[in-house]
C-alpha cells in the first residue's frame, strides 16, 4: 500500500512569500502521492477591511456572514489557492486546487446554531476519494482551501484542519496516510514561552492530563483533537510542527500516538 501525505500549512507561511516559495519548492520534491491543504492567512481579514465588511469574531472564530463568504471564497479558493498551484508548477509539481466543491469532493452540514450562530460555516460530512484517488495515482497533485458546500448549492467556511483529517481519514481504506500540521511552532509546547520546550509524543492519557493541567488550551485544542479523530481511524501517522520536520526526520516535532 502507497503512503499518502496530507499536508496542512497554516498561516505562518501562507502570509509570507518567502516562507511560501521556499516551502512549496521543498513540497515539490515529496515523492510520495500527496495533498496540501492551506488555511486562509490574513488576507481575507485585510480584504473585508479594505471593502469595509465587519470581520466578526467569537471564541477566536470567524463568523461568517454572506458577505465574509463572498470574501473568503475570493481569497482561500481564489487568489491563494491559484497562486500555490502556479508555483507548484513552477517546481514541476502538477497540481490542481479543490474546494470541497470542486469534483464534489468534501460535502459539509452547515454548523447548526446553539448558542452562537457561527453564519455559513460548515462541518464535514463525508470526503468522496474517487475522483482525487485518479489523480493522486497519475502523479496529481490535489490542493485544497478551507472552503467545502453542503450539495446544495451552498458553499461553506469549514476549518482546514478539519479538512486535513477528514481527507487523510477518508483515504486510509486505501493509502497508508500520514497527516502533517505545518505551523510556528516545533511542536505542543510544554511552555508556551519556549519554543524548545517540545511535548515530542502526545497519547491519548496524556493529552487528558495535559488538558487538565492546562498545558494544553485555547487554540491548540481543535487541532489536537483533528490529530486524536484522526489517529482513532486508521490514520497511520500524525506530526505537529515546523514545516522543516518534513524534511529532516532529526528536527523536533510532536508526535500522536494512540
Amino acid at each position: 500500500m502507497k503512503t499518502l501525505k496530507v499536508i496542512k500549512i497554516g498561516g505562518n507561511i501562507i502570509d509570507n512569500d518567502e516562507a511560501l516559495q521556499q516551502f512549496l519548492k521543498d513540497f515539490a520534491t515529496i515523492k510520495e502521492p500527496k495533498i496540501l491543504v492551506h488555511g486562509g492567512g490574513k488576507l481575507a481579514t485585510k480584504l473585508a477591511e479594505q471593502m469595509q465588511v465587519e470581520v466578526k469574531m467569537v471564541d477566536g472564530r470567524r463568523v461568517t456572514d454572506a458577505d465574509t463568504l463572498d470574501i473568503i471564497t475570493m481569497v482561500y479558493a481564489g487568489k491563494i489557492n491559484k497562486n500555490v498551484v502556479a508555483q507548484l508548477q513552477a517546481n514541476n509539481c502538477n497540481a490542481i486546487g479543490f474546494s470541497g466543491a470542486d469534483g464534489n469532493t468534501i460535502v459539509s452540514n452547515k454548523r447548526p446554531v446553539k448558542t452562537v450562530d457561527y453564519g455559513f460555516v460548515g462541518d464535514v460530512k463525508k470526503v468522496n476519494t474517487e475522483t482525487l484517488e485518479i489523480l493522486l495515482n497519475n502523479d496529481v497533485t490535489p490542493v485544497f482551501c478551507a472552503i467545502t458546500h453542503d450539495n446544495n448549492g451552498q458553499l461553506l467556511n469549514t476549518n482546514a484542519d478539519t479538512i486535513a483529517s477528514e481527507l487523510a481519514i477518508g483515504f486510509a481504506s486505501v493509502f497508508k496516510t500520514e497527516l502533517y500540521y505545518c505551523f510556528e511552532k516545533n511542536g505542543v509546547l510544554e511552555n508556551v514561552e519556549d519554543d524548545d520546550s517540545v511535548i515530542e509524543n502526545i497519547n491519548t492519557a496524556t493529552y487528558k492530563t495535559l488538558v487538565e493541567n492546562k498545558v494544553i488550551f485555547e487554540g491548540m485544542l481543535p487541532k489536537l483533537n483533528n490529530c486524536f479523530h484522526a489517529i482513532h481511524h486508521k490514520v497511520q501517522k500524525v506530526c505537529i510542527g515546523k514545516s522543516s520536520m518534513l524534511f529532516n526526520v532529526n528536527n523536533k516535532h510532536t508526535t500522536i500516538k494512540k
